[in-house]
């Protein structure tokens, strides 16, 4: 095993700085330096608290700010779980502070940090400055760690990483805290990448059962695991360069060694989550079975984005094991704190100490979500302050990438909008579409040859589709377009996956997305609504001159899509095809058809929908009406209604449609009546 000196956080500064930084901190709320006391053999019986706060998949939201949209955004951002972290700290008196990994991807800064404009080895990466104002204790590494490469990710760490293509001597700024992971080994020693574990010696707060003030040492081992589909999604900087093992295996080689060497307690940190199928080395989220691990005492999650324990009527991980109520999986207590810093996770240990060790009673144990969104009385949303700290930390990186994402990377002829796309304009969609289909048939080329004589094609929806009002639409003007008018074609922090279907199921998906209109009665005089209450960001579309179709939107949901075909003859049911869309979609779509509740999934990518379009623009800047806004897959098929068929649009938006060759839209009204600053528009469907 590859051993390393302990990172332990302000312990290994010098003193001066040292007794600064936990002046400014306040960590006398926090775990105290390793110390112990005198005479804790006549202490037995004591107990103690020890809350196990959780950061996970931050994604490198340092701010509540949206990068794409150049707005602040206070749902989410790591100066707000910040605040939630020092209060959590005034309230218990033994704390350990750590991340579980998706930390250095994920926005705009990210980038311009990593690719753009390259942090020199001396700066520390701006994710790990802020975090740095909070003294972490340990965090492990999630699979975005490694989507900039080993040779930057041994630079953000710090140095030290023994692998193919990377100076392992090369000593730089790091992250500022021990990073530990278990489950990957580079294959040049055959030794972990990094440290699998680190031991933490601190000093507890504890209660003596005279109901006296105690201070008592502990051993705190932290382990990490991450998921080892790393090897699929970054197979371009991972190849032959490092391997995984599996959690289970991982930790029952590793647990066994943290506590010979004296650890108390052991937390798990898991860059994963829970699925209920059976074990594999190679599963995404076993961590239903890494919690059955002997010697394991508390267990944080994520990469699934998800909550744990969740307190919803109908909670989601309902597994066998998983118990929501007590906060435990298999009854080791757990927490997995959503992402982007939405949440603080806490499991609340109760310890209790025998003269020379701590145990941890489990069912004593509490976990719990603590957010930094919530409702008041009144039902508005009302969030956490920022912590004042964390914004001046990184100031002049935050304007360099604000700067950035205002660099344009093409320039389209033609307004890009969904004003019109639910009647027809493929103008904002067709552009994702063709992004998505060309990345996912390059991967599939290079890495799926099972897959590579199928046709690959692709749908979107129009995801911004005017629920919030008139200003609900992707619309980017004629002239340049900058990183973020191109992140406003893919409003959602998706990723891309691919799925295999048939022709049968093109069909019934797309029956599915038709459910965005309303049945239309021919002989009815009076006005009918077109858009149903089916969220417009459903309405999957094809936006190609190989696939066409008609939606009969005078027929019940079901029976709607008409005249089929795939390269101008009508579609083969039998015939397989891989279709790129979004993860949510591919796993949560079961009410499109069965294939999109996962089982359909071949390649589950680690890239961003809207990065994946940001990149195609890059490379394809001449955006053009022709080649990239005028592919019209589908029609209303031909109606002759006896009433008017209504819709609701931006105001002021009528040249656009035509703009669009839609002639068979006319404006009715300037003011819909609604009060959300959209016009109506009429639709002919006869034409």
């Amino acid at each position: 095993m590859s051993e390393r000196t302990p990172n332990f956080p302000f312990l290994s500064r010098p003193v001066s700085r040292r007794i600064a930084a936990i002046g400014m901190l306040g960590l006398a709320a926090s775990l105290a330096a390793c110390g112990g006391s005198d005479g804790s053999n006549n202490n037995a019986g004591a107990t103690a608290t020890l809350a196990v706060l959780e950061t996970t998949d931050l994604h490198f939201n340092v701010r509540s700010y949206d990068y794409f949209k150049l707005a602040e955004d206070k749902s989410y951002g790591f100066e707000r779980t910040a605040t939630l972290v020092r209060a959590a700290r005034k309230e218990f008196a033994n704390t350990l502070l750590v991340d579980n990994g998706d930390t250095i991807q994920g926005t705009a800064l990210a980038d311009y940090e990593a690719t753009i404009s390259p942090i020199p080895c001396t700066q520390q990466l701006s994710m790990y400055k802020a975090m740095g104002a909070l003294g972490f204790d340990a965090g492990t590494l999630g699979n975005h760690e490694f989507n900039y490469g080993l040779p930057f990710l041994n630079q953000v760490l710090g140095g030290g990483l023994d692998v193919e293509g990377v100076d392992a001597t090369k000593k730089c700024a790091g992250a500022g805290f021990p990073v530990v992971l278990a489950n990957v080994v580079s294959n040049k020693t055959k030794k972990p990448l990094v440290q699998p574990y680190t031991l933490l010696e601190r000093t507890l707060v504890a209660k003596a059962t005279d109901g006296k003030e105690v201070k008592l040492p502990i051993k705190i081992g932290v382990i990490g695991f991450t998921t080892p589909g790393i090897m699929n999604w970054d197979k371009r900087y991972l190849e032959g360069k490092v391997s995984t093992e599996g959690a289970v295996e991982a930790a029952t080689k590793y647990v066994p060694e943290l506590r010979a060497k004296g650890a108390d307690i052991v937390v798990a940190l898991l860059h994963g989550g829970l699925d209920g199928a059976a074990y594999s080395p190679t599963m995404e989220n076993p961590g239903l079975h890494l919690s059955k691990v002997a010697g394991i005492d508390a267990m944080v999650m994520g990469h699934q984005h998800g909550v744990f324990p969740d307190t919803a009527a109908k909670p989601g991980f309902n597994l066998p094991g998983v118990d929501h109520k007590a906060g435990t999986v298999n009854g080791v207590p757990a927490v997995m704190a959503s992402s982007w810093g939405k949440a603080l996770g806490v499991v609340q240990l109760a310890l209790q100490w025998d003269g020379a060790k701590w145990t941890v009673n489990k069912s004593a144990s509490k976990s719990e979500l603590r957010n930094i969104q919530s409702k008041n009385a009144a039902g508005a949303n009302v969030y956490v302050d920022a912590d004042p700290a964390v914004a001046p930390l990184i100031e002049p990186q935050h304007q360099a990438a604000i700067q950035y994402v205002k660099t344009p990377i093409g320039q389209t002829d033609f307004r890009m909008s969904t004003l019109f796309a639910d009647v027809g304009d493929p103008g904002a969609i067709q552009i994702v579409n063709q992004a998505q289909q060309a990345y996912v048939a390059a991967y599939i080329q290079a890495n799926l040859p099972q897959y590579a004589q199928l046709p690959v094609l692709s749908v979107s929806a129009p995801f911004k589709s005017g629920f919030q009002g008139g200003a609900d639409y992707t619309d980017v003007a004629v002239g340049p377009l900058a990183i973020n008018n191109a992140a406003d074609l893919y409003l959602y922090p998706n990723t891309v996956y691919a799925v295999k279907v048939n022709g049968g199921d093109i069909k019934n998906w797309l029956e599915a997305a038709a459910k965005r209109f309303n049945q239309i009665d021919p002989a009815k005089t009076t006005e009918q609504q077109l858009i149903s209450s089916f969220p417009g960001y459903n309405f999957d579309m094809f936006t190609t001159a190989d696939v066409q179709y008609e939606i009969d939107v005078t027929q019940p949901v079901g029976s709607r899509i008409k005249k089929l075909s795939y390269l101008g003859k009508p579609i083969d049911e039998a015939q397989e095809f891989v279709i790129a869309t979004n993860n949510y979609r591919a796993t949560s779509g079961k009410s499109f058809i069965d294939k999109l509740d996962g089982s359909g999934t071949i390649w589950a990518s680690p890239d961003a929908n809207r990065d994946v379009v940001i990149e195609y623009i890059r490379k394809n800047p001449a955006v053009t009406r022709a080649a990239n806004g005028a592919a019209k897959s589908w029609r209303f098929a031909k109606a002759a209604v006896a009433g008017p068929v209504v819709f609701s649009s931006g105001a002021k938006a009528l040249s656009v449609a035509q703009a669009a060759s839609l002639a068979n839209v006319s404006l009715v009204a300037e003011d819909d009546g609604s009060g959300k600053g959209t016009s109506k528009y009429a639709i002919d469907l006869s034409k």
